[in-house]
């Protein structure tokens, strides 16, 4: 029974990893590993008795769910059905009771070590002629999430105050960082939109494990904190950002090297109340910084070396940081992970864990694509990716191996026709040309309206 239990699961991961390219002879094909896949299920995933949602079924059910244009659990079934008809197996219930119980059931850790495990090794694997100088580039942003307003979420995740009750829908911060070469996700942090840690820089502090020495971070204007900066530098990794106008330092001492670049010292200043006073004592009391100002913009750095650096290279690099911005987009627009649709806040973090997986994998096979044909990852569109995945995907399951790698080049092929724009200095207007219908907005809660337009029209 042991053996024909494993001989399932071997079956079930080769039928994962066919999925998302991770066969021999493509590159980044062991991203997701035979033998790591397994160990990783067999000690994160819990029970595998032999029933149809395995850990490993409910899983490539969630991410097929996550990848399909309604989301609907039942398409999600209705997909089980299909693979396991053609796949000569028996019939099973079109009921979505037993999927969603396995969803609850499907642990947490195993979604966020697959999340991890796919992003950092897809980014050690990128290759110099990617990196910024030979050297790894990460970005960090963040952005909120909206849910279904339902009292366990609320509590979680409690609404912004100046909506009413029963008018708002509770929302969840995310702070991302990823790979400025390939683009992969390497960490994230939630926590609510209110109460005291819940900022972006507390949700960061959580992450910055991921850093290792020699790394370069990139951040907007809002994490150019002194504290930020002297954690970059206690951990070896330099840091770009642009100057906050509330962060100007007037009163440091200045040396002018070259037109509008300056190196300056930095004094520390008051702790603040979130951090203790062993760690406010850690921190060295001054900073030696480089100041540089483009185009009427100033930013800050750690680049102190001003031939290594230059002041040319520094716009360039900053200039690189709108990318995260768009990452962002396609995880909440394309990957439709703007609302989500989970009643509960620990089903919430998985389906949040879901969607960034399959950021993950697709971005494993645009970086396939791109080292094949030696293209940039980020010159290759993401959502032309996608469409590509999810219109190939029945054809590379029912295909014979003998005819697989064919298919799989003619998909790599098609990804990497679909190339972005030059979006270099482009500027829109956050406006919308098309209107929309006009309806009146919400000002009383759901139940109070309905019973009003029920006395109405009885």
């Amino acid at each position: 029974m042991t053996h024909c239990i494993k001989k399932n699961t071997m079956n079930q991961i080769i039928s994962f990893r066919t999925r998302f390219a991770q066969v021999q002879g493509l590159p980044f094909n062991d991203i997701l590993g035979q033998e790591e896949l397994l160990q990783i299920i067999q000690k994160e995933g819990g029970d595998f008795r032999n029933r149809i949602y395995s850990p490993l079924v409910t899983l490539t059910t969630f991410l097929s769910q996550v990848l399909s244009p309604d989301h609907s659990c039942r398409g999600a079934v209705c997909g089980v059905i299909a693979r396991r008809l053609s796949q000569g197996q028996s019939l099973c219930s079109s009921d979505t009771g037993p999927y969603c119980k396995s969803r609850q059931r499907l642990s947490g850790q195993l979604l966020m070590r697959l999340l991890l495990h796919t992003g950092q090794k897809l980014h050690a694997q990128t290759t110099g002629v990617w990196h910024w100088k030979g050297r790894a580039v990460k970005l960090v942003d963040g952005t909120t999430l909206s849910m279904p307003d339902t009292p366990l979420n609320q509590r979680a995740y409690p609404q912004s105050k100046i909506q009413k009750p029963g008018l708002g829908f509770p929302k969840i911060r995310l702070v991302a960082m990823l790979s400025l070469s390939c683009g992969a996700l390497l960490n994230f942090a939630t926590g609510p939109c209110r109460g005291k840690n819940t900022g972006e820089h507390a949700l960061l502090r959580q992450i910055l494990d991921s850093l290792t020495t020699g790394d370069v971070l990139v951040a907007d204007r809002y994490y150019g904190t002194y504290f930020l900066i002297a954690e970059l530098i206690q951990r070896g990794v330099d840091g770009l950002f642009k100057l906050h106008g509330n962060r100007k330092t007037p009163n440091s001492q200045r040396t002018k090297l070259l037109n509008k670049d300056h190196s300056i010292v930095w004094s520390k200043p008051q702790r603040p109340a979130w951090m203790n006073e062993d760690t406010y004592q850690t921190i060295p009391a001054q900073l030696t910084l480089r100041q540089t100002k483009i185009k009427g913009k100033v930013f800050i750095s750690t680049f102190l070396d001003f031939k290594t650096v230059t002041y040319k290279d520094i716009g360039q690099l900053y200039r690189q940081r709108w990318l995260i911005e768009l990452d962002l987009r396609s995880i909440k627009t394309v990957l439709q992970m703007d609302v989500l649709r989970c009643k509960a806040p620990e089903m919430i973090l998985k389906e949040i864990s879901v969607h960034l997986l399959a950021y993950n994998l697709i971005r494993t096979i645009m970086a396939q694509a791109a080292y094949r044909h030696q293209r940039s990852p980020r010159s290759i569109s993401f959502k032309a990716a996608v469409q590509l995945l999810t219109a190939f995907e029945p054809i590379l399951l029912l295909t014979p191996r003998i005819r697989r790698q064919l298919l799989y080049d003619s998909l790599l092929k098609s990804i990497v026709i679909h190339r972005v724009g030059n979006r270099q200095g482009r500027r829109e207007p956050r406006a919308l040309k098309r209107r929309l219908r006009q309806y009146a907005l919400l000002t009383q809660p759901r139940p109070i309206m309905q019973n009003r337009l029920a006395k109405y029209y009885a």
